[in-house]
């Protein structure tokens, strides 16, 4: 079992930036992909990006060169910055791990929401 709890979501303005955070309740070494998908009212649920636990990204298409994830193996955390934010980046953020055993787990979610 592994909780996720995110952090780090709010109200901005379009252009500003927010730092997303994902702290697991162990260990993350055991961890094979942190994950981090994201949800907008009435549209249904989307990866943003991933990182393996070898450090191997990928973004979807609309934030790349955007948004950055990383993770934290010592910290067993996982992050998404997210820069140049759009209106159209507003939804709830969820972190998502999956297990080297395929098991996976989600978080509650953080809302941002990106004025313009």
């Amino acid at each position: 079992q592994v909780q996720l709890v995110e952090s780090g979501g709010g109200l901005v303005q379009a252009g500003e930036s927010l730092r997303l955070s994902c702290a697991a309740s162990r260990s993350i070494f055991s961890i094979s992909t942190m994950a981090w998908y994201r949800q907008a009212p009435g549209k249904e649920r989307e990866l943003v990006a991933a990182i393996t636990r070898g450090g191997s990204t990928n973004y979807n298409d609309s934030v790349k060169g955007r948004f950055t994830i990383s993770r934290d193996n010592d910290k067993n955390a996982a992050y998404l910055q997210m820069n140049s934010l759009k209106p159209e980046d507003t939804a709830v953020y969820y972190c998502k791990s999956t297990l080297i055993t395929g098991l996976t787990f989600w978080g509650q979610g953080t809302q941002v929401t990106v004025s313009s």
